[in-house]
C-alpha cells in the first residue's frame, strides 16, 4: 500500500501550508507538492484542518465534484474530508488541496497555491490504480502548528 505524508510547515487561524509526498511500498518518493488546508479551529467541521495523525484514504466517487477523489476516513467527528483542487484556503471546507508553487494570487496577504488542478492529476497518477492508501499528517520541527 502506498503512503501519503503531509508535513505541515506553517499555520495560522485561517491557513495551513505543508509538503505532501507520496511514497511507494518501498518508501521511495513518487510525487511531491505543496499542501494547503484551512487553519486549526479545534477540528470543527468545514472550517478546520484535519487533526494530525494516521488515516486510511480511499478513492471514492464524489457526487459534488462528479469524479473519483481520495477521501480520508476515520477523522474524529468529521466526514467528507477529501483531496481536491483549490487555490485558496477559504475554498476548502476541511479538505486538502495540492499545488505547485506558493503565490499570493489575490493580494490578500496569504500565500495561495498555483496549478492545483494539474497537481491533483499528478497526485492521482502517482497513486496509480490503488483504491486505498494511508495518510500520515505531522508538523515540521519549525511549525507552531496546533
Amino acid at each position: 500500500m502506498k503512503t501519503i505524508k503531509i508535513v505541515r510547515d506553517w499555520q495560522d487561524r485561517n491557513q495551513t501550508l505543508g509538503k505532501c509526498t507520496v511514497y511507494d511500498e518501498n518508501n521511495k518518493p513518487l510525487f511531491s507538492a505543496i499542501s494547503l488546508e484551512r487553519g486549526w479551529r479545534n477540528n470543527q467541521s468545514n472550517v478546520s484542518c484535519v487533526p494530525k495523525g494516521r488515516y486510511p484514504v480511499v478513492l471514492e466517487w464524489s457526487p459534488r465534484f462528479q469524479k473519483d477523489l481520495w477521501e480520508l476516513k476515520n477523522v474524529p467527528n468529521r466526514a467528507e474530508c477529501k483531496f481536491h483542487a483549490s487555490n485558496f484556503w477559504y475554498q476548502l471546507n476541511g479538505c486538502i488541496a495540492l499545488g505547485l508553487k506558493l503565490k499570493d494570487l489575490n493580494n490578500d496577504g496569504y500565500n495561495d497555491i498555483t496549478n492545483s488542478r494539474n497537481t491533483m492529476k499528478a497526485f492521482h497518477l502517482a497513486l496509480g490504480k490503488e483504491k486505498r492508501a494511508e495518510l500520515v499528517i505531522t508538523d515540521s520541527e519549525s511549525c507552531n502548528c496546533s
